[in-house]
């Protein structure tokens, strides 16, 4: 069994110009108008939603500096600033376009932005920051794809990140499947925030181990793989997260751990609009099929929030 390095890099330096096709539950939520948050408890943004679950296990008040990584288009760390304008921000993307999108949804702000490979962070950087957020990013991250026969690839990164598996399963007690796909960039980042010792870590992703089963939605029924897939877009693919893995690597470092769906943040209502778009086998019309996505995504993803010692007590 060999491995294929997937990574989005190039995509997001050279090829990205728009999120208008990938709609990340970010970008769902942010317009007043989206239908999206009919199906929510609260006609609220993702940010919003965020803020006062960070502010409930944190709380915010006891965080000065934050870091984004991959911010998207700024929205969410907009909403974080307009409720707690106290917070020191840096921004950190690889993207050029997206950078320049954080600045224009930003302005007004005071917010410093980097244009750097997160990876090639200094860790004394990293320990400057009393929250770091990755939301919606984990996905982009290098992953080592499973192939059946060994990668004839002299891309060095690849072999680099292929003999990290073993120190992953030895330093952590991690065990891979030989047919299964690894999210090794997730897996550094995570270990990469720990050794820093930042007080506080948020990451949320698409989940491998996710699932969502109700006999009165059969058509939105799907069981965990426990071995992330692989989502084709358009010019890269990402990968779903395994984050039974990464809540290893954090306790390890013994990270206190809560993890649990996203509909703990974003709890859903199960209004008339929302069963019917659930219960009709394909979508009737253009509004049931952007909540039908939705809704899926919302049951798809997973977080992790890592306090270090007392940074999550209240």
């Amino acid at each position: 069994m060999g491995y294929a390095l997937n990574t989005t890099d190039d995509y997001h330096l050279h090829g990205l110009t728009s999120l208008g096709w990938e709609l990340t539950l970010c970008n769902a939520l942010f317009p007043k108008n989206s239908p999206c948050r009919g199906a929510l408890l609260r006609d609220a943004s993702f940010g919003e939603y965020l803020f006062r679950f960070l502010d409930k296990n944190i709380p915010l008040k006891r965080v000065k500096t934050v870091l984004e990584v991959g911010g998207g288009m700024g929205y969410l760390m907009r909403d974080l600033l307009t409720l707690a304008p106290h917070l020191q921000t840096t921004m950190a993307d690889i993207s050029p376009f997206l950078l320049q999108r954080q600045k224009e949804s930003l302005a007004g702000f005071s917010v410093s932005f980097l244009e750097t490979d997160f990876f090639k962070m200094p860790l004394p950087d990293l320990r400057a920051f009393d929250l770091v957020i990755l939301n919606e990013v984990l996905g982009d991250f290098p992953t080592l794809a499973a192939e059946s026969e060994p990668s004839l690839s002299a891309d060095p990164a690849a072999a680099r990140l292929s003999a990290r598996i073993a120190d992953f399963e030895t330093t952590y007690g991690l065990r891979f499947a030989p047919a299964e796909n690894i999210n090794i960039g997730a897996l550094e980042a995570v270990e990469r925030l720990c050794r820093a010792g930042v007080p506080c870590i948020y990451l949320s992703e698409h989940s491998c181990e996710s699932s969502f089963s109700d006999p009165s939605f059969p058509s939105m029924n799907f069981a965990p793989s426990g071995n992330p897939e692989k989502i084709p877009l358009k010019g890269h693919a990402e990968f779903t997260i395994k984050f039974s893995a990464l809540e290893k690597v954090a306790r390890a470092f013994s990270y206190e751990v809560l993890r649990g769906p996203y509909t703990d943040l974003l709890p859903v209502s199960f209004n008339d609009r929302v069963t019917a778009a659930l219960r009709a086998p394909t979508p009737l019309s253009g509004r049931q099929e952007i909540l039908r996505q939705f809704l899926y995504d919302l049951y798809k993803y997973e977080y992790l929030l890592l306090t270090l010692g007392t940074a999550g007590k209240g």
